[in-house]
C-alpha cells in the first residue's frame, strides 16, 4: 500500500506491503521506489517490506538545495518511527547505500542488519566529485533527458542491454521524470558526503555486501580495499553490473531473505 507522510513541509512517499519481520529499501540515484516492483513483491511473501522515495525523488519532494545523506537518514528515521518499527534490515542501492551507511552512523538502535548493493563506503573521489559538478552544469542547461538515458543504460552490465530493454525502458522514465532541483540536491549530498569505512569496520550489525563484476560505477574490488566487519557476508554477482536485483534477481532474493533470516533470528 502506498502511503505518505510530511517531513518538514514536504512530502514523503512510501510503501508497505507483506506481514512479518521488517525490511526497508532505499533506491538510487534518479530512481525511485518503483525500481523493487516484482523484487518486493517476492520480498513480501516472507517479510514485511517498506520501500522509500527519497527526497527529490520519485513522488517525494524537495526540502533542501542539498539533499546531505544526514537529511537523508534523517527521513528514512521519521518513516521507521511513522510505521513504529523497532528493528529493521536496511538495504541500500548504490546512493540508497550511502543513506543507509550514514542511518548506521546516526541511528544503530534501529538495525537488525544492514545491506548494501552496488554501493560503497568510500566518498567521492576528486575526479568524481567534478563529475557531478558537470552533471550538475549540463542539467542546468537543460540536458535532463540525455543524460538520464546516458546514465540508465550505465547501470546495466553491457552483456545485459539486450536481454532487460524493458526494464532499461522503465527505469529511464523514472530518471526522466525525477526533477532537476531533485536531481542536483542528490548530486550535491553525494558530493559532500563522508567517509564510512570506520563506521562500517566497527559495527557489530549484520553486513551483507553485495557486487557486480560487471559493474561500470562500483568495481567489485572494492572489497579488497575495504576492512569489513567481523562475520561480513560478501555476494559478487558475475553476471551483473549495477542492477544486481535485477540483472540476477533471484539470486540477490534468496541470499537476502537468508540473510535477513539470520538478522532476526
Amino acid at each position: 500500500m502506498l502511503k505518505s507522510i510530511v517531513y518538514r513541509s514536504t512530502t514523503i512517499r512510501f510503501e508497505d506491503k507483506g506481514q512479518g519481520n521488517p525490511i526497508v529499501l532505499l533506491h538510487g540515484f534518479m530512481e525511485s521506489l518503483d525500481i523493487w516492483d516484482e523484487f518486493s513483491d517476492e520480498l513480501a511473501n516472507d517479510f514485511r517490506v517498506i520501500s522509500i522515495d527519497l527526497p527529490g525523488h520519485g513522488k517525494s519532494g524537495v526540502i533542501e538545495q542539498v539533499h546531505s545523506m544526514e537529511l537523508m537518514a534523517d527521513v528514512v528515521r521519521e518513516v521507521i518511527e511513522y510505521l513504529r518499527l523497532d528493528k529493521v534490515v536496511l538495504v541500500g542501492h548504490s546512493m540508497g547505500g550511502y543513506v543507509a551507511l550514514e542511518f548506521l552512523n546516526s541511528y544503530p538502535s534501529f538495525l537488525a542488519g544492514l545491506v548494501l548493493l552496488h554501493s560503497t563506503p568510500l566518498p567521492d573521489t576528486q575526479e568524481r566529485k567534478e563529475q557531478r559538478d558537470k552533471m550538475i552544469e549540463e542539467i542546468k542547461l537543460g540536458k535532463k533527458i540525455k543524460i538520464a538515458k546516458e546514465h540508465v543504460q550505465r547501470t546495466f552490465a553491457n552483456d545485459n542491454l539486450a536481454k532487460f530493454v524493458q526494464k532499461i525502458g522503465f527505469l529511464k522514465i523514472i530518471a526522466i521524470n525525477t526533477s532537476n532541483d531533485g536531481i542536483i540536491a542528490a548530486l550535491e549530498g553525494m558530493k559532500e558526503r563522508p567517509d564510512y569505512r570506520e563506521v562500517l569496520k566497527n559495527t557489530n550489525i549484520p553486513f551483507l555486501y553485495i557486487l557486480g563484476k560487471k559493474d561500470n560505477f562500483i568495481a567489485a574490488d572494492v572489497v579488497e580495499n575495504i576492512e569489513l566487519p567481523e562475520g561480513s557476508e560478501v555476494l559478487i554477482l558475475d553476471e551483473s553490473g549495477h542492477q544486481g536485483y535485477i540483472e540476477e534477481r533471484d539470486k540477490v532474493l534468496v541470499k537476502l531473505k537468508e540473510f535477513a533470516k539470520k538478522c532476526f533470528k
